[in-house]
């Protein structure tokens, strides 16, 4: 893989061009310049040279005004099953890069690269080449976060040797790290993180012997175990049991719990305290009913492989925002141990599985952040990057683009549910959609004629709205949108306002700047029909439309839930377009925004 194709070459360029590029760039080259009409090739010392000469020339050197493009050079007979992905988002997670893989087929492997570069690189190698020509087809210049990935072929020495198809250590391959579930050879940079933490429960009074004199006991097991370990001492002023985060690998994981153990058992032995130490680990209920397994084989197995017993705390202790149940192992500390293990290996594969078939929806929503929906145990309590980010209820983030820096910007939409289902929504004396408005981190109004429906700073004011339905008025960033709205349709499939076979379908609606309503219908309608055959939602930007005081019109999409989500990133994409275009154009009249505080995306004010 030493080898480069240079593409898009100009008709001008000459191989000492390319020369003192490559000299300009300090990059090695082992053989002259090959060089034909619009292309030419090199040769490399090594594969890190070559990588680097992609990443810092590919799409970003200009040679005689052209863009050249450098990639791996591949014999056409090798162009195989074997692909590399470059400029993946640096915080995107495996499990997310796993489901978009997998949607072209088998992915036999999946190895990371090591790069000097901020993206992250993998090569992947598919179970058959027309798996592998459809992935690079689709995803060559596919958006994620903001980026667009770069694919190209990788040489696939199997096509001309008979070696066997996934031997370790192969040239050009040598894997990173143990290999986990579900991505074989998954190398351990932080940036592109896989494991699930683990989660435990530890009796208060061995909180202080944890972490030690000034915190040189946890300190220690940090370096130790190699772990990142939140003990969450301020959750639940005056409970008896605080919880435990250890972020590592499933190996890292169980070192630490395992050491956490044996300082509460030698504390308890100083205090004199007699009553047993069970471990208690905390786990998603999603996941608990996969763990237990049918009839209880499962959870059998375990405790008769590990001479332990294991109990899990009952459904009625869960509530909807608190979604963990308690899994409580007793035995000895090196049975215990061995439980753990086995307990933690059932729970990551059902997240897993369970994030790669969430991927083949939400990968479909672009930025969309699938840490901070919360949806796994990445947002439970106590953990979750989401909780601790959310802007408070009703809070407006600042104005920024959706994959740069800074908060999101917050977002309102309108979405319109069955006016007898406002009680279920509500709770009683309002507590349900106080939660909620917690849970997502957004701003949450019901409608209403009356003001005396549930306290004063959950109401809205009244609108002219079908009697039959009550409107919900929902402000936040994207992932708070998410979060609001798929409880709030969940919500409705629990309480029967649908039926059982029956798809919940509701109509949300969003205000979008008058002169951004053309971008959304599109010339003769095209891009609204886009939107419609893309989502499956309804999309309908209403005619004749009056401006309201702000000059802004109404775009309403009806449809089931991840239709209905997609649809509103999508238009959000749209009116992200339209607002840098009017960035970027010159002030009327030459005159600039008043003192400079004025917010990006501010219109000037009419007199």
């Amino acid at each position: 893989m030493n080898k480069l194709y240079i593409g898009n070459v100009s008709e001008e360029a000459s191989a000492e061009d390319l020369e003192t590029i490559f000299e300009q760039w300090k990059i090695p080259h082992s053989g002259p310049f090959l060089v034909k009409t619009g292309y030419a090739f090199v040769d490399c010392p090594d594969e890190k040279v070559a990588m680097k000469a992609i990443d810092i020339l590919s799409g970003k050197v200009e040679l005689h005004g052209k863009l050249l493009e450098v990639e791996h050079s591949v014999p056409k007979r090798q162009r195989s099953c074997k692909l590399q992905i470059r400029n993946i988002p640096p915080h995107m997670q495996w499990e997310v890069l796993d489901g978009l893989l997998a949607q072209y087929g088998t992915v036999e492997i999946c190895e990371q690269v090591n790069t000097d570069t901020d993206t992250a690189v993998v090569n992947v190698r598919y179970a058959a080449k027309d798996q592998a020509r459809q992935a690079m087809e689709k995803l060559n210049g596919f958006l994620m976060e903001n980026f667009a990935l770069k694919v190209s072929y990788i040489p696939d020495e199997t096509v001309t040797t008979d070696a066997p198809p996934l031997g370790g250590g192969r040239r050009g391959f040598a894997p990173r790290g143990p290999p986990r579930s579900g991505s074989p050879g998954l190398g351990a940079r932080p940036k592109l993180q896989s494991d699930v933490p683990l989660r435990i429960l530890v009796p208060t009074q061995f909180v202080g012997a944890i972490i030690g004199k000034e915190g040189a006991t946890i300190r220690n097991i940090t370096k130790q175990t190699h772990s990142k370990i939140d003990i969450h001492r301020k959750e639940n002023a005056g409970a008896a049991e605080k919880p435990i985060t250890v972020h590592s690998t499933p190996e890292g994981c169980s070192s630490a719990c395992r050491t956490i153990m044996e300082i509460m058992q030698k504390e308890a032995l100083d205090t004199k305290f007699t009553e047993e130490i069970p471990l208690k680990i905390l786990a998603h209920n999603n996941f608990v009913g996969r763990l237990i397994g049918k009839e209880g084989r499962n959870l059998k197995k375990i405790e008769v492989d590990t001479e332990t017993k294991i109990t899990i705390s009952p459904l009625q202790d869960l509530t909807l925002y608190n979604p963990e149940r308690t899994i409580t192992v007793k035995g000895s500390i090196e049975a215990c141990s061995r439980a753990e293990e086995e307990v933690m290996k059932k729970i990551r594969e059902s997240y897993e599985n369970d994030v790669a078939a969430m991927n083949l929806q939400s990968n479909l929503i672009p930025g969309l952040n699938l840490n901070a929906l919360g949806l796994f145990p990445g947002g439970a309590p106590g953990m979750g990057p989401s909780m601790a980010n959310a802007p408070p209820p009703g809070a407006q983030a600042g104005y920024s683009s959706f994959g740069g820096q800074g908060q999101p910007e917050s977002e309102t939409v309108h979405l319109f549910i069955p006016a007898l289902a406002v009680g279920a929504i509500i709770g009683k004396q309002g507590q349900h959609i106080k939660q909620l408005s917690r849970f997502a981190g957004a701003s949450i109004k019901i409608s209403a004629d009356e003001v005396n429906v549930v306290d004063a700073n959950q109401i809205a004011p009244p609108d002219s709205i079908d009697t039959k339905q009550r409107m919900v008025i929902i402000a936040g960033p994207p992932e708070a949108q998410f979060k609001a709205q798929g409880r709030i349709f969940g919500k409705l499939k629990e309480e029967n306002f649908f039926g059982p076979k029956e798809e919940v379908k509701l109509e949300a609606h969003i205000k979008v700047p008058s002169f951004a309503a053309g971008r959304v219908i599109g010339k003769g309608g095209k891009t609204v029909n886009e939107l419609q055959n893309l989502t499956s939602a309804e999309v309908v930007v209403p005619r004749d439309q009056t401006p309201d005081e702000n000059d802004q019109v109404i775009v309403k999409i009806t449809g089931h839930f991840y239709a209905s989500q997609l649809a509103q990133r999508k238009i959000q994409e749209i009116l992200s377009q339209v607002r840098r275009q009017q960035q970027s154009k010159p002030s009327p009249r030459g005159e600039g925004p008043p003192h400079g505080d004025r917010p990006p995306l501010a219109r000037p004010s009419r007199k």
